[in-house]
């Protein structure tokens, strides 16, 4: 259940933009629309710098602003009405001046003959590699695919159906459309990664905000952040998507505003824990890095509290929570002991699925090859710190995911510093990368290769200091060695990396790119040649990611 890597050097065309930059945010409505209408006219003198066709027609997503007036508005393309994917272009601009572009796309070339299979050709050939049964073809569209050496015409297929071992119950394929050789597959279903996991069950009791109906009726809706709701899935699975979204269970309610009794035996003990750690994601992005909601835009999001999903083997299990980007929606689970899991609700599993909202909004990171590790990473790593910040003394900030919801004393869903202590992960960043199209097979699965950007992580905000317990040594928190590295705290390394997400990255992006990125991120929030530029070289070397 995981929305699921050799990539090239990236092609990233920057001009300096003055060091010591704020965060960006999101910009407000209006000046949203202005942004990326200016940013529409400057990409018209500047096509050469983008790998552009004549044909090709960018289409603007996304904004976010810089406190002294630098903009960098987001474009998806579009070749011959197709969408071009792997083509997005993130345009930076100053007071009308454009600055930067930053893109993946290596070539300017666009495919030439015609598609030998038919959309239904495709179709068969990703039902072969769906393995479970197929319920829907949700969507079928011809794309041009450029994330590889060069674009070629292709078929974007979805398929929904029974969830496998292999992947979850929404699959996307890229099928090329002269060789029907499947590309690159990638799971819709974003989760937390446990295959096999008010009056609040973890934190305590909580001053929640509600919505009041009437003297007898309260909603567990947030009016203070962009009225997200938690609502019932009563026992649904995932993969039954559309019986979830299209029923659209009810949302939690209570008669008195007094929610659960920190058990489990009252169901709206666990949609406290969910609230709670909602509005903590929500305060955290909002007071760290400017950004109102998932979308910059002031909207909630809707949770779903007691779902279910199916297990490698058609078993129902509680034990995991889910972002779907399709719908914008999270879900989780109520645990299942005998798989070693309590209810799937801590902060830092809210934390993390939320980010994968803001990931999408905004780089829209693909969920396979070095992408998806940099996707699922990106999760791991504003979950925890949105844990920092919560600073609940019930579940005190740790670099350990999903350490609440194991029942075994101890273990935890991912270290961030040694995640291959899993025996599936990888610390350090393998010669040649990872492959889009090995995710089917789980060896590639962005849960597993999320452990080179974790460990990039931890360096970069620790340094090479061995948690208390883990029993490692400083040489077994790097991969070449580098002992002597330093961090920089956690709030500068997360503004680095928020910037460099939010701004830079694009869907295709690999990790050398990310080493780039970050550090250009780096020289503009403190500076070329600081302490923070250097730090973030070190730590990514210490990752194996040079």
């Amino acid at each position: 259940m995981t929305s699921h890597f050799n990539v090239p050097k990236r092609i990233a065309l920057v001009l300096a933009i003055a060091a010591a930059v704020p965060a960006a945010h999101a910009a407000p409505p209006a000046a949203r629309a202005l942004a990326m209408q200016q940013a529409q006219g400057l990409l018209s003198a500047n096509r050469a710098v983008l790998k552009a066709d004549a044909e090709d027609v960018f289409e603007a997503r996304d904004v976010a602003a810089d406190r002294d007036g630098a903009e960098h508005v987001r474009f998806e393309r579009r070749w011959r009405g197709m969408p071009v994917i792997g083509g997005d272009v993130v345009a930076t601009s100053a007071r009308g001046r454009f600055g930067a572009a930053s893109l993946t796309l290596r070539s300017a070339l666009r495919p030439t003959g015609e598609a030998r299979l038919s959309k239904d050709d495709a179709a068969v050939e990703a039902g072969s590699r769906f393995r479970g049964r197929v319920d829907k073809v949700y969507s079928n569209q011809a794309v041009v695919y450029a994330r590889g050496a060069a674009p070629v015409l292709a078929y974007e297929v979805i398929l929904s159906g029974a969830q496998t071992d292999a992947h979850s119950g929404l699959v996307k394929y890229y099928v090329d459309a002269a060789s029907g050789k499947v590309l690159d597959v990638q799971d819709l279903v974003q989760t937390a990664g446990a295959v096999g996991t008010g009056k609040s069950l973890y934190y305590g009791d909580l001053s929640i905000a509600t919505d009041q109906k009437s003297a007898t009726k309260f909603d567990l809706i947030d009016t203070t952040r962009g009225n997200g709701a938690v609502h019932d899935a009563q026992g649904k699975t995932v993969s039954d998507l559309f019986s979830i979204l299209f029923l659209n269970g009810p949302v939690l309610t209570d008669a008195d505003n007094v929610w659960g009794n920190n058990t489990t035996s009252d169901r709206n003990s666990v949609g406290v824990d969910i609230h709670y750690g909602v509005g903590a994601t929500w305060d955290y992005y909002k007071n760290v890095h400017g950004r109102t909601g998932l979308s910059g835009d002031g909207k909630g999001i809707k949770s779903y509290a007691h779902t279910t999903f199916k297990t490698s083997t058609g078993a129902i299990t509680g034990a995991n929570a889910a972002y779907v980007a399709l719908t914008n929606t999270m879900f989780y689970g109520d645990g299942d002991a005998a798989r070693g899991f309590k209810p799937v609700v801590g902060i830092d599993v809210a934390g993390h699925e939320m980010t994968h909202g803001v990931t999408a909004k905004t780089a829209a990171l693909a969920y396979s090859g070095d992408a998806g590790g940099l996707n699922e990473s990106a999760s791991d790593i504003f979950g925890t710190l949105v844990e920092f910040y919560a600073n609940n003394a019930n579940d005190p900030g740790d670099y350990r995911i999903g350490e609440m919801v194991r029942t075994e004393p101890g273990k935890a869903l991912r270290d961030m510093y040694n995640q291959a202590a899993d025996g599936k992960s990888f610390n350090c960043y393998p010669a040649g990368g990872f492959d889009p199209n090995l995710a089917a097979g789980g060896i590639h699965d962005p849960h597993y290769t999320s452990g080179v950007g974790n460990r990039f992580f931890y360096l970069l905000a620790e340094g090479a200091v061995v948690p208390a317990g883990s029993g490692l040594t400083p040489a077994q928190l790097v991969c070449n060695g580098d002992t002597a590295i330093a961090g920089i705290g956690r709030d500068k390394a997360g503004k680095i990396f928020y910037r460099a997400l939010t701004t830079k990255f694009t869907s295709n992006t690999s990790y050398p790119q990310a080493r780039t990125l970050t550090l250009q991120a780096a020289a503009e929030l403190y500076g070329a040649g600081s302490p923070e530029h250097t730090a973030v070289a070190r730590a990514w070397s210490g990752a194996n990611v040079n």
